[in-house]
């Protein structure tokens, strides 16, 4: 029996050291790739700055990688990807309506500001709001 084969193969050792650990995750993953686009940065510009930074992001990501309070990390994870839908929204809002723009139009409710995607039927209609409710006019051109 060779050194390779004692105690399973390689993807069962990692599986074996990795059981009971966090593992990545979303935030993970942003981390470790930003501290990559860093180090691109930072071979041009060569800043003592850039290289704390990196480096102590690097050891965070493996912090969180290699820790076995899953609770926690679990919820460092839930509050980056509530941050991230945030900003993301307005730019997926924007998409959405440049993608239906000869189908459809975008009217916000006058109670609750949410935004509805309506057919673009030319005239005045009556809508509901799904959200609040409230029965509101909309006049399409």
């Amino acid at each position: 029996m060779s050194y390779y084969n004692k105690g399973g193969g390689f993807r069962e050792r990692i599986a074996r050291f990795m059981a009971g650990r966090y593992g990545p995750d979303a935030l993970g993953n942003f981390t470790l790739w930003f501290c990559v686009a860093l180090v691109i940065i930072n071979l041009f510009f060569e800043l003592i700055v850039i290289s704390v930074i990196e480096t102590a992001l690097l050891i965070w990501s493996i912090f969180r990688i290699m820790s076995r309070n899953i609770y926690k990390r679990r919820r460092e994870n839930e509050i980056f990807l509530k941050a991230k839908g945030k900003i993301k929204a307005p730019f997926v809002m924007m998409k959405n309506k440049w993608r239906d723009r000869k189908t459809h139009v975008y009217k916000k409710c006058p109670q609750c500001k949410s935004t509805l995607r309506l057919p673009r039927e030319k005239g005045k209609h009556s809508v509901r709001c799904p959200r609040c409710g409230r029965l509101f006019d909309v006049k399409i051109r």
